[in-house]
């Protein structure tokens, strides 16, 4: 699976992860040309490397009449302002794919609705402060084009560090996270250290919160490119977001593992419970075959579930075999992603099951389908899957 990792250590904000992404392009100037085409009034991106601690990134600069507007992109105030549906209007009117106006769109949303949520307003009324605008829908439509391109299937974003102290803003001075921030990051794993300043804007939050599929800490994965985003601001640790873009496996999950003893149940009755057990959800179920007290033959079931399942299925375990108890545990899998093609043969259809993941791709015919090949030309599965490649 197409994995896009974001690390998160310093906060984000929507240069920063702009850069970070650029990174990832094999011509990162063409993107560069194209959001320069866009037709932004006075709005100029340049791309340089820069570092920071040194490491060296990316910094992608939007200047607007030659200036580089650092300050605070979304704080609203009441000279100079534009409004949502103004907004709204400048992102449907650019040149570029529906799917990247409607992200943009929506992250939009997400920061009039923070804003006007901590200022008793409605998202409608919420204004953003006029000098910040054109740059700001830059950062927001490049990282939505960015994200367009590069395609990941799967994004995980690391815990937010928000930084500490406080921030200076058209209202006068508030504490980090700012609110509106606060609200975005709401539900969202997140923390502050002992770094002093605003390390994730309202911006950076939205993007993450549109753009993740899941939060965590990087999984394994098989990193194919690696890209820095640095920020304006230097603190004793290196400002910057980093990406990783790789494979993954489908799934990373945990799971019990039911097992118990069995010697008293006749095949019969051993084959009833493995069914059962599989027509109520079980993922798997074996039964091996063991050396018991008293030397007695017997059986060894194991029954492999969710773990929200495992009660539900250590009771129909008591209910349909003999043991007077079972034992759990939990075990971490790893699972290739799995799709199901269909390929076109000159001995009819036959179905491909596709499992790809950390580097690896495999493929196995669908059995059902070998078998009505055997039976029409006499042959073997394995001759069956032989003579389709």
């Amino acid at each position: 699976m197409k994995t896009l990792f974001i690390e998160c250590n310093m906060g984000a904000a929507g240069d920063m992860l702009m850069s970070a992404l650029s990174d990832l392009l094999p011509e990162p100037e063409k993107f560069i040309d194209e959001m320069n085409n866009l037709g932004l009034p006075n709005v100029v991106l340049t791309r340089e490397k820069t570092q920071k601690c040194g490491v060296f990134g990316t910094h992608i600069s939007v200047k607007i009449k030659g200036i580089e507007e650092h300050s605070h992109h979304h704080e609203h105030s009441h000279h100079h302002a534009i409004g949502l549906k103004e907004i709204n209007d400048i992102i449907t009117s650019l040149p570029v794919s529906e799917k990247v106006k409607k992200d943009a769109v929506s992250i939009y949303g997400l920061i009039a609705e923070a804003e006007a949520k901590v200022h008793g307003k409605t998202a409608d009324s919420v204004h953003f402060h006029e000098v910040g605008t054109f740059d700001a829908v830059a950062d927001i439509v490049g990282v939505c084009r960015l994200f367009e391109i590069l395609s990941p299937e799967n994004v995980i974003v690391s815990p937010i560090n928000v930084g500490s102290g406080q921030v200076r803003c058209a209202h006068g001075i508030l504490p980090v996270p700012a609110p509106a921030t606060a609200l975005i990051l709401d539900g969202i794993p997140s923390y502050s250290n002992s770094i002093k300043g605003e390390l994730c804007t309202p911006t950076g939050a939205a993007l993450l919160k549109h753009f993740a599929t899941k939060y965590g800490n990087m999984q394994v994965m098989t990193t194919e490119k690696i890209g820095y985003g640095m920020g304006n601001k230097d603190f004793d640790a290196a400002n910057c977001v980093r990406v990783f873009m790789g494979e993954t496996g489908g799934i990373i999950s945990e799971i019990a593992e039911i097992s118990c003893n069995i010697d008293d149940m006749t095949g019969e009755e051993l084959g009833f419970a493995l069914e059962t057990l599989m027509e109520n959800g079980a993922l798997d179920v074996c039964i091996i075959p063991a050396q018991m007290k008293k030397s007695r033959p017997g059986h060894i079931l194991f029954c492999l579930c969710d773990t929200d399942d495992e009660e539900k299925f250590a009771k129909l375990i008591l209910q349909v075999t003999s043991t007077f108890g079972v034992r759990i545990k939990h075990c971490k899998r790893y699972i290739l992603s799995r799709e199901t093609q269909t390929l076109k043969s000159d001995y009819g259809d036959v179905r491909v099951k596709i499992g790809s993941g950390y580097g690896i791709t495999k493929k196995k015919f669908e059995y059902d389908d070998l078998v009505v090949i055997a039976n029409e030309r006499g042959m073997s599965i394995s001759d069956a899957a032989a003579i389709l490649g």
